[in-house]
């Protein structure tokens, strides 16, 4: 848009306004803010549209500072934090050593990496890589964002040694590219960067494993380092995925793609669903080696598919001698009106003290002793647990398969004997990249899932499930990830092909969200990420598949 020198604009933001000259960078107009914010405006939300602070004052407009305590300006400062350790990678270590640097996947408040090439990984190395960090942050070493043509972009990256950036954007559809450059290191990344690397003060590298972590500040705490604490059942799990997903030759979107368009998509779903079947049949096969355990216990977040899991673990438990029976832990909830309520005064269902634990562990010990108890049904719509005359009694080869939040909470299951319960951690781990450098969040695997799941079962718009994501996932904060690692077993629901499965089911849902809401940030941001990948028609995925709990079709009552 061409503006006249002299041209003013108004500037809104919050209850005040200001006018500004055509022109004027929202970085000038973040500085002259930055007082009223605890901590570095990084983005600047426009009319509900993100925009970087190099970006100019074009028209009248109402702008928002984004922070690092927001969602969409943490996502900034650890995509401008990876710039800023790759690029001090390069300067330690040498381009000409360097084979490989893959961020591999999310840790406690830390992204895990593995680097490849003629040099020693040590402690001694990452303490030369992170003091060039530093001198870099120190002298706020411009970022500069460089727009050219989708086809200059593959061969710059190609030039470069980044060959699976290059195939990635060779599926692009988009014409042009965006292309981040900090001194003479170049990349390209799905998202938003900081202006200059002095934006990122709080960071650490350790080693960790076959690798080492880059540890960043939380979303709630940007100005100190978030605990490091992660769990190794979830590691070695997704440790495991990638090895065996490796031994298949796809590492990122853009090997997936070339499958997709070379005609070998079933080979890939069957693939897939082969090595979680197997999977599945090891964690019953373990089970029945136990001849104590009478409880499997099955918790996990939102859409990681524990119910569809359930039911496929059942078949493989019987296929084993045992005979299993369903127990949904949703039955024992206490009435509602003795339910507790969170602080806006809403009934919390997510708490454990929703659930009548006294019940559940005198119906579960007597199930133990081999008396026979009644079966409640919780009535959702009255608000109250029922009994319709449904008896179990556990015979010699019976377990109990329970679902539920608290299943691994030992608080819930207090009156029961260790020996007596199997637990088995479920999530949807994605272990799939984008590419070497962007990571596919496993949050957002989830959230894909449960926004088809949820227009499609309860009539729920995309808008209406990204509104209640952050709530859901403060839940699982308390109630799932603090007890992971007391799980026998970890069960990973990821399936590698899935992404190009939804992305035909979830990119109308997402195009519905106003671009006025709130929520068209995210959406727009999902849709990006959807728009790499190549689609995959859901006509080979079985009907046993664990993605048929979402997108439907499945031969279980889900």
């Amino acid at each position: 848009m061409n503006v006249e020198n002299n041209q003013m604009f108004r500037v809104t933001m919050g209850q005040t306004a200001r006018d500004y000259p055509a022109g004027t960078t929202f970085q000038t107009i973040a500085d002259q803010v930055q007082g009223d914010y605890p901590h570095d405006v990084l983005l600047v939300n426009r009319n509900g549209k993100l925009c970087e602070l190099h970006k100019k004052l074009d028209r009248d407009c109402a702008l928002t500072m984004v922070t690092a305590a927001d969602r969409p300006g943490m996502q900034t400062y650890e995509r401008t934090a990876l710039l800023l350790l790759l690029k001090a990678f390069y300067d330690t270590v040498g381009r000409d050593k360097i084979r490989r640097v893959r961020v591999e996947y999310s840790l406690s408040h830390a992204l895990f990496l593995r680097a490849m090439g003629d040099f020693t990984l040590d402690k001694d190395l990452l303490e030369r890589v992170e003091a060039r960090m530093r001198a870099l942050a120190a002298e706020k070493m411009p970022i500069v964002k460089q727009s050219m043509s989708t086809d200059d972009g593959v061969e710059r990256l190609r030039a470069m040694g980044m060959e699976d950036k290059a195939r990635l954007l060779s599926y692009r559809i988009s014409s042009r590219v965006n292309l981040y450059t900090m001194g003479d290191f170049t990349d390209y990344f799905y998202g938003y960067m900081a202006p200059n690397a002095g934006y990122v003060k709080c960071f650490a590298l350790e080693p960790f494993e076959d690798g080492f972590v880059l540890r960043l500040p939380s979303q709630s705490d940007p100005e100190h380092l978030g605990e490091f604490k992660p769990s190794m059942k979830v590691f070695r799990a997704m440790h495991d995925m990638a090895r065996r997903t490796a031994t298949m030759h796809i590492d990122n979107v853009g090997e997936i793609n070339d499958m997709i368009s070379a005609g070998l998509s079933t080979q890939l779903i069957l693939g897939q669903e082969a090595l979680m079947e197997k999977q599945i049949g090891d964690i019953a096969q373990e089970i029945a080696d136990r001849p104590d355990v009478r409880f499997v216990m099955i918790a996990g977040p939102s859409s990681s598919g524990k119910t569809t899991f359930s039911h496929r673990l059942s078949t493989q438990l019987m296929a084993c001698g045992l005979t299993p029976h369903p127990i949904a832990t949703d039955n024992y909830f206490k009435n509602r009106v003795l339910a507790p309520r969170d602080a806006d005064g809403q009934y919390d269902f997510e708490c454990l003290e929703a659930m009548d634990v006294e019940r559940f562990n005198t119906d579960m010990g007597r199930l133990l002793r081999g008396e026979t108890i009644d079966l409640p049904t919780y009535n959702f719509k009255k608000g109250e647990r029922e009994y319709n005359g449904e008896q179990l009694t556990l015979g010699e080869h019976d377990v109990l398969v329970i679902e539920g939040i608290h299943c691994l909470n030992d608080r819930f299951a207090s009156a029961l004997p260790r020996e007596s319960m199997f637990k088995i951690y479920i999530s949807c781990l994605t272990t799939l990249n984008v590419d070497d450098h962007n990571r596919i969040h496993t949050t957002d695997a989830r959230l894909l899932r449960r926004i088809e799941r949820d227009a499609r079962t309860r009539g729920y718009s995309a808008q209406a499930t990204i509104r209640m994501w952050p709530s859901v996932r403060r839940g699982e904060e308390r109630n799932i990830f603090p007890y992971q690692d007391s799980a026998d077993a970890v069960f990973n629901s990821a399936l590698i092909y899935e992404t190009a499965l939804l992305k035909t089911y979830v990119e109308p849902l997402l195009f519905s969200v106003p671009r006025d809401s709130r929520e068209y940030v995210e959406a727009k941001r999902l849709l990006k990420f959807l728009s790499y990948s190549l689609p995959i028609p859901a006509d080979d995925v079985p009907k046993t598949s664990l993605v048929r709990e979402f997108i439907g079709g499945g031969c279980y009552q889900v």
